[in-house]
């Protein structure tokens, strides 16, 4: 599958993905909110950018259905960040640097901050904050409780999947989504546990859920309070 892509003006980078079993245009959103369109390889591009140009009001509905995060000034990023949006009449072109924990978003004065092209640079910059973050914290602090409890793991993998914070496969890889940067301790902590549990436990049944509340006591709270919450970044 061919991949290529183009920018709107008012929706940012469509990424375009080339798929002979498709018999139609068909645009989603990605994980981190931008835009992808999924054509036959015969249809030409300006059809495709024309599609975008007729659909872009669906196209930003099916972004607030999809409930992906608004960054603002002063967000908390993770547990060790924080977002700043300047707008900079010397740059013509959104530029984010890292700066003491510190990521610094700077937007020409024609672009607002919850303009899709400058919310889709932050989540893009943010994803890769994220994935260090959980590389970081969520390996050392899944090993701790592996040992604290009794529990062994073949690895770790670190993907963002759509809906889950976590799983484990049947030879005992526990994937953690990098999204979990976004929960708090507690409930980072009910994550590792569940798929530690999953280790002994595959699926669901009563055996499973005693070995998470052995391990932690709160778990229907953290579990109640996660189902809250979006992976979405």
């Amino acid at each position: 599958m061919a991949t290529q892509s183009f920018i709107d003006e008012k929706l940012g980078e469509v990424v375009v993905h080339r798929n002979a079993r498709s018999r139609g245009i068909r645009i989603k959103p990605s994980l981190t909110g931008q835009l992808v369109a999924i054509a036959p390889p015969l249809i030409p591009l300006s059809l495709i950018k024309l599609t975008v140009k007729k659909s872009r009001k669906d196209l930003e509905k099916i972004r607030i259905n999809n409930q992906l995060p608004l960054y603002a000034h002063g967000q908390a990023i993770g547990k060790s960040h924080s977002l700043h949006v300047v707008s900079d009449d010397t740059v013509e072109e959104i530029a984010i640097v890292t700066r003491d924990r510190t990521i610094i978003c700077r937007i020409p004065p024609d672009l607002e901050p919850s303009s899709p092209k400058v919310q889709q640079a932050i989540r893009e910059y943010i994803v890769k904050i994220l994935r260090k973050e959980a590389k970081t914290y969520l390996t050392r602090r899944l090993a701790v409780l592996a040992g604290r409890h009794g529990y062994s793991y073949a690895k770790v993998r670190f993907p963002h999947a759509a809906s889950r914070w976590g799983s484990c496969s049947s030879n005992g890889t526990i994937s953690l989504n990098i999204a979990l940067m976004k929960l708090s301790l507690e409930e980072i902590d009910y994550v590792l546990i569940h798929e530690l549990c999953h280790t002994i436990e595959m699926n669901h049944s009563s055996r499973f859920w005693q070995l998470v509340e052995a391990a932690d006591p709160h778990y229907r709270l953290h579990r109640k309070t996660i189902k809250n919450q979006t992976p979405a970044l």
